[in-house]
């Protein structure tokens, strides 16, 4: 019996053609060899592959006394194929034998909830081997055609008054958390993990500290929580293939759970670690630097990721998503958070300066926008957010004067009202990590401070 008889025995019988379709496809192919014919810098190059070569197809680069070492196409040129290795290079001679893979697949299944993986879907947490499923997610997959992707679905409880009252989420939306580091971001994080509506959640980790991995599953999970998500994992150490193959892995295994007409809640820290991993991966195929050292790619890969989250079509659930977005020197124009702003259906803010006086999460309402309102809001709860804001911002303007003591009372009645509501404003913003509260409860709160009746 050959290899391919045993195979084709070993597995149990399809149920549908389509079962038969994919277990076909799984079946080994023919070994394609090539050599390799350069290193330069972060970049290999493969001759004698043939045509048949798709990006994002895996090889193994050959070593004497030394394992294989993975890498991944990633251009072409008129030399052969440009590749990017997954590891350190130590031990490669010229015209080392090159073996040709296919592009990773991703097979997930229930018995991955609860589960941390990293990028290829290996399990990382000791806990025994994963199942595979029948159903293959590839890794880089097309978003929904737009004119068949459901409409945002209704207000999803977020347990945080300051989301729910003024940057609402809606089933489906995608939203950007946008903060300097030691922001409380990881926290808020948690928070939306814990207390959002969701069937299924998922958490990519790409590019952290591995200390903060498990201080995340460990602490800022609950119980509940880590039940039911999946954990893709690829820490800061590991090279820029590893990183965005996470990323892509935490978009795959968020499709899958839509298909199967679940309401999944994506949550992915962070998508500054993915442009900077997708930088050097450009700057080893060869592209040139742009805005930052940025190479094109960068602002390619990203809407073609964040478009694969939200609103599935007729019949499948949705991906609501949170990306965080690592600001650089606390400036919010910089050009990834610039390019994200524009990609997502709305943005937090944290500042820093809120979270020096006390205040968290420091969640800075004034410059935070969701756009689903003011649909996803009634009239009275609208009405409220407005008048809200307004005092806000009318103390926000004067706040300088306030604190250096050249306002005088009596000066401005707007202003004395803001002056007069802000303590209770900063208390109804103000949430402790493990307080959940309720929509109705919040704009309740509001009305009450603002003196107006409460919002059934």
């Amino acid at each position: 019996m050959t290899s391919i008889q045993a195979d084709l025995a070993s597995r149990p019988p399809a149920a549908t053609l389509a079962d038969a379709a994919e277990q076909i496809r799984r079946l080994p192919r023919a070994e394609r060899w090539g050599t390799l014919t350069g290193v330069r810098g972060a970049s290999l190059t493969v001759a004698g592959l043939g045509r048949s070569l798709t990006l994002g197809d895996r090889l193994q680069m050959l070593r004497a006394g030394g394992a294989p070492i993975p890498a991944e196409l990633v251009a072409f040129g008129p030399e052969g194929a440009i590749a990017v290795p997954e590891g350190r290079t130590e031990g490669l001679a010229p015209g080392a034998r090159v073996l040709l893979g296919e592009a990773p697949m991703l097979f997930p299944c229930e018995a991955w909830l609860g589960r941390v993986v990293d990028g290829l879907g290996r399990p990382v947490d000791g806990a025994g081997p994963l199942p595979a499923g029948r159903r293959a997610a590839p890794l880089r997959n097309l978003p929904p055609d737009s004119l068949r992707r459901r409409l945002l679905g209704r207000r999803l409880e977020t347990g945080i008054r300051a989301v729910d009252v003024f940057t609402p989420i809606c089933q489906g939306q995608r939203m950007g958390v946008f903060a300097a580091s030691g922001v409380g971001k990881s926290t808020l994080m948690g928070m939306l993990a814990r207390f959002i509506e969701s069937d299924v959640i998922v958490v990519g980790l790409v590019g952290e500290r591995g200390r903060e991995v498990r201080e995340f599953l460990d602490r800022t999970l609950d119980a509940e929580a880590r039940r039911r998500a999946v954990v893709v994992v690829a820490t800061s150490d590991q090279p820029a293939l590893a990183q965005r193959r996470a990323a892509q892995a935490s978009l795959a295994v968020a499709e899958y759970f839509r298909m199967e007409g679940r309401q999944v809640f994506l949550l992915l820290d962070s998508v500054t670690r993915l442009a900077h991993a997708q930088r050097q991966i450009g700057l080893a195929a060869g592209e040139p630097a742009t805005a930052r050292s940025y190479t094109p790619s960068v602002f390619t890969e990203l809407p073609a990721l964040l478009e694969r989250a939200g609103p599935g079509p007729e019949g499948e659930g949705d991906i609501t998503a949170v990306f965080t977005v690592l600001v650089d020197g606390d400036d919010h124009d910089e050009p990834i958070a610039d390019a994200v702003r524009g990609i997502l259906d709305g943005h937090l803010v944290l500042d820093r300066k809120i979270g020096e006086r006390g205040r968290w999460p420091a969640i800075d309402v004034l410059r935070s926008v969701s756009r689903s309102l003011p649909g996803c809001h009634t009239a009275e709860e609208m009405a409220l957010l407005a008048e809200a804001r307004r005092h806000l911002t009318t103390y926000a303007d004067m706040a300088e004067l306030i604190r250096l003591g050249a306002y005088r009372a009596g000066s401005d009645p707007a202003v004395d009202m803001a002056i007069g509501l802000q303590p209770g404003l900063e208390a109804l913003l103000a949430q402790g990590v493990a307080e959940r509260a309720t929509a109705p409860d919040a704009f309740a709160r509001l009305a009450a401070v603002l003196g107006g009746a409460a919002v059934s």
